[in-house]
This record gives C-alpha cells, structure tokens and sequence, in this order.
C-alpha cells in the first residue's frame, strides 16, 4: 500500500498518458521528422535559440530557433522522461521511469544514458534540475534527492532516510527495523515531485512533493531545510482527567470550533494525537504486566475527538492518527527491547488529553522561481502556493476552479499557471491573485498542459501538454500561439479557417 502511495505521480502523468494511446509500431523517422506525437510532460530553455521537451516513450523533442520548429531527438528508449532541465543551450539532463538519467550535449538531438544508484534501485527519478553543466540534482520516489558535480559521472545519494526516532519507524516492518538500528538506509515513504535549482552562480534549489513536503538548498543541494507554510489553524491541547475518556463540554466546543474553521479548506488535514500524563504512564504502563488499559485509553480518546471532527463535516480520510499504540510491541522486545519504551517516553506530557494540528497536505506538482527570492508551486485541487523569501516561507493564492494545476512559472511582472482540460490562468500582481487569460491571448485547447517555462530574459514562453501540442510566447507570457500541431490539429483548424 506505501508503494501505490509514493506512485501517485506516475499515476497522474499515466493516467494522461495512455487515455487515448495507441500502441507504438514506428517512433519516426531518423531526420528528425517528429511522426508520432507524444504526450509531453516537461520542457526546458537553455537559451533563446535552443528549448528540449521530453514525455512519454522516450520522446525528446528539441527547438533549435526559440521555439517555432521542432525535431525529433535520439534517446533510444522506450520509458516515459518525467523530467529535463538544460543549463546551456547544448547541455542538460532529462530523468524518468526505474532511475532513468540522460544527458545531452549537442542541445538535445542525442542523450546518453548514465549509471546511478536509483537505477539498481529501480526507483522513479521525477525531476532533475541543473545548475551549471557539471552540477544537477534530481528527486523521485522514495525520497530520492540525488546530486552530481562532475557532470553525471557521479551521483551523490541525499534521500530521505528513516532514524529509529522517525515518525515512520514504528510502521516499518521487522526486516527493515532492524536495517535501520544496524545503521543501513531505509528511504522515506514519500514522493518527491519536483526539483528546481536557480542557474550558477546561484545555489538555490527548493522541492516539493506529496504530503505538502517542500526544502530549500542554499548549497545547491547539499543541505537541505523544511519551508512553512503560512496561514495554519491552531488549537491548544484537548485537555482530560486522569485516566479519563470523555471531554468536556467547554472542550468539545473547541473542537467544534476548529473544525468548522478548515472544513472548507481541503488541502489541510488534522493530525490526532492521544496523550498522557507521566502519572498515567507509569501507573497504567510501567507499573503494570500489560499496558494494554493504557493502550485502551489513548485509543478511545483519539476516537473521541475524531466524532465530535467528523460531526462537523470533516471527511474521515482528512483526518490522521498519529502516535497509535503499539499493540504489538512484544513481537519486538527481543530484537528491539527499547521499543516500547521509545513509544512511552514520546507520548508522555504534561497533560492527559489529545493533541490536535493542522497537516498542511496539498500534492504538488512543480515549483520555480523567477528569482532567489520569489517563487510559485502548483498543485491538485487549484493551490497556488506563493514565496517571497526564498522559499521559506509560502502563502497559499487561490484560483477560481478546483482542478489541477500542474506547472506555473513567473517572469517580471506576470505569471502564467496551467493544468488539465485546458486550464490555464493568468497573474499580474506576483502571483496574489489570479484570472483567466483571454480567450484572443490563448488559442482554445480541452487536453492537459503540462509544463510551462521561460527563457533566459523571460521574453520568450513555452507550454507543452498532450499529443505533441506545444505553445509559444514572446511578449513575456501575454499572448500565446500553437507552434506544433498534431495532424488532427492542423486539419482543425484548416477546416475553421474554411
């Protein structure tokens, strides 16, 4: 089940992939000539003459004059790109399926596969960004955040791993508990969605993934710090007595209270903690043969709490225990005999009760940054996430539909989102508020875009999407036009135009 969780992006981008696939016989020709037009799902560019877009089975596809003509790259594989990222208008790395690295040389007409840890892992590589031609990071699943210096000689590993004080340890199996206290990795059960690093001299990078999980590097990637995200809804402690279940009715009005606040807001989910007292835990736990009354009590007050929640209109799939009890702790004592005393020790407070917090738990797509300080992430349902410094802090901006947002990317003085069934939504306040582009400024699309970005100096815009449809700016974002059409496309618009 964990795995499925961490594939929830393969799933997006298959889901877009193969709704209306036919099977592969001829890619294309060797000239160059794109024949078959793929779904793309990221472009990069380099310079104002060169741009690379990649996508399902193995499609590469370079622009060599800004934009307006496309051809056809050699990648000899089959398995779907996720990801690429130029740092020149000749160099750059493209990532995808079971650990998958290319790097181009020559802007994009041939890639060249390099060796890597997550390849013997067979882990999805999801993003890749480059900061100069010897320097990218690239993330995926499992908490994969790898790095290179030398060009993609070398991949240094910078995942996520889980420690014996990890929240996911207590749910790790036995095999991989004892991997973890002899010191080997067990990575995060966490998909990491997107990478994107500033250019040198710059070493800003920030990602993003499920769980609402976004870093930032100041070192290009070495290093890497958790964000916040503003604008929380908080609660103090439920408090209890000894030993005791129920709230009372000035506490359930809290609760009540709470949730009316964040039952509208979706991307936030509540994480429930029952709790005790030193008191109860030496009473009821270390006292005793069998913490079994203690593992009890918790239990029912966590339940407490989530009916008076879900009364309110909650859905229960928003609302998240956390610290459970171990029911099972014997079945570790042998190998592990601190296990159940870590559990004690880490729910002991000062107060018998609950704990209740806000999981801030948007799934995001893509992040970028226009600057070292001012930043954008898209994510499911609409979110607009905004950063003004850095990255370390983000703002929640909202847009007037619930669908998708998949990419967003911001020049001087405007920013443009994108996302599935033709969304697209335009800003010209830094990304405070958001409205539709004008049906004379964007030509009428009902399949998903993808990707979008803007060429050094922000004149120049791309968005590519499903079937090859790629779509080109040179007014900064204002105006867009259809530069590469799908032969049912082309024949489309022939028609209208009689």
């Amino acid at each position: 089940m964990a795995r499925i969780r961490s594939f929830a992006l393969v799933s997006v981008l298959l889901g877009v992939a193969l709704g209306c696939h036919e099977v592969h016989l001829d890619y294309g020709s060797d000239d160059g000539e794109i024949q078959v037009f793929d779904n793309l799902f990221s472009v990069s560019i380099g310079d104002a003459d060169h741009a690379v877009a990649v996508g399902y089975y193995g499609a590469a596809y370079y622009s060599e004059d800004g934009g307006r003509t496309w051809s056809k790259g050699k990648t000899d594989t089959q398995s779907l790109l996720y990801s690429v990222s130029m740092a020149s208008g000749k160099v750059g790395w493209a990532v995808g399926q079971r650990g998958l690295i290319l790097r181009t040389e020559d802007g994009g007409r041939t890639w060249t596969p390099q060796p890597n840890l997550k390849q013997d892992e067979g882990s999805h590589l999801f993003s890749v960004a480059a900061i100069d031609e010897n320097s990218a990071v690239a993330v995926g699943e499992w908490g994969t955040r790898i790095r290179t210096r030398d060009g993609g000689a070398r991949w240094q590993d910078r995942s996520f791993t889980i420690t014996e004080d990890h929240p996911q340890y207590v749910w790790l199996d036995e095999f991989a508990k004892r991997r973890v206290r002899n010191g080997e990795k067990v990575y995060e059960d966490v998909g990491l969605n997107d990478v994107y690093c500033r250019p040198a001299p710059s070493q800003h990078c920030w990602l993003i993934g499920e769980f609402g999980y976004i870093f930032y590097s100041d070192d290009g990637g070495d290093q890497w710090t958790a964000s916040d995200i503003a604008g929380a809804v908080e609660i103090e402690p439920i408090r209890t007595g000894y030993n005791e279940i129920e709230v009372s009715p000035a506490e359930a009005d809290r609760i009540r209270a709470f949730g009316a606040q964040v039952a509208n807001e979706p991307q936030l989910n509540v994480a429930i903690e029952a709790v005790a007292s030193k008191e109860e835990m030496d009473r009821l736990a270390r006292g005793v043969d069998d913490p079994t009354e203690l593992f009890e009590v918790l239990e029912a007050r966590s339940q407490e709490v989530i009916s008076i929640l879900e009364d309110e209109g909650i859905e229960p799939d928003r609302l998240r225990r956390r610290g459970q009890p171990p029911w099972d702790y014997e079945d570790f004592l042998e190998d592990d005999p601190g296990f159940l005393e870590r559990y004690l020790v880490r729910e002991t407070y000062d107060y018998p009760g609950v704990r209740l917090r806000v999981i801030q738990n948007p799934y995001l797509f893509t992040v970028a940054f226009r600057d070292d300080e001012h930043g954008l992430i898209a994510g499911l349902g609409g979110v607009i996430l905004r950063s003004d410094d850095g990255g370390r802090t983000w703002a929640y901006r909202k847009i007037d539909r619930q669908q998708a947002l998949f990419s967003a990317d911001a020049v001087e003085g405007r920013a443009v989102a994108v996302g599935e069934k033709g969304l697209i939504r335009t800003s010209t306040d830094e990304g405070m508020t958001w409205h539709r582009m004008p049906t004379e400024n964007f030509p009428r699309v009902f399949t998903f875009m993808r990707d979008i970005g803007f060429a050094p100096g922000g004149d120049v815009g791309l968005i590519v999407g499903q079937t090859g449809r790629i779509y080109r700016s040179t007014d900064a974002g204002f105006r867009w036009t259809k530069v590469l059409m799908p032969p049912q496309d082309r024949l489309l618009e022939e028609a209208e135009q009689g």
